[in-house]
């Protein structure tokens, strides 16, 4: 082949890697809670746990585990604020309910997540999602029992259903 035609060859390869790295440098298109959604997901699950009798904390956090919004029910023990953004943000950076993090810590007790910060195996927290995507989670603390916690949580969530789509 001739230089003549490399270069050309090379040209060619070139002007497609242009056009190719214009794909790759596209914006992401992603849905994202709002102040909306997470308000009707956190009183629906307060509500819900004061209707059985529960005094309990609700956090939403966003997609980044940041806290979107977080409430305290009246008489609603202090440490319940806490642990509720915990249980959500456990729930969120790992992908599944905060109650699969306790029974993998009950299988491995020296399980390298319960070092992390802000990461508790504690049940009563949910991820949130729209189909596979994770676009954040609640956490709800302060009924007997995480499984309570739980119920109040997923209450809110089905609450917003229709608009998790």
């Amino acid at each position: 082949m001739s230089n003549k035609g490399r270069f050309a060859s090379l040209g060619i390869v070139g002007l497609g890697l242009v056009f190719a790295a214009p794909a790759e440098a596209q914006l992401l298109a992603r849905k994202d809670l709002s102040l909306a959604a997470a308000l009707t997901i956190a009183t629906t699950a307060a509500d819900l746990c004061k209707s059985q009798g529960y005094t309990v904390s609700v956090t939403v956090v966003g997609r980044n585990g940041e806290v979107i919004l977080q409430m305290r029910g009246d008489n609603a023990p202090p440490h319940t604020m806490e642990n509720s953004f915990r249980k959500a943000y456990s729930a969120r950076s790992f992908r599944v309910p905060s109650g699969e993090l306790a029974k993998r810590v009950k299988d491995n007790p020296t399980a390298p997540f319960v070092y992390l910060s802000n990461v508790v195996a504690a049940q009563g927290a949910l991820p949130i999602k729209v189909g596979d995507d994770v676009i954040g989670a609640v956490g709800v603390s302060g009924a007997p029992g995480g499984e309570k916690d739980e119920v109040c949580a997923k209450a809110g969530i089905d609450k917003v259903a229709d608009t998790l789509k």
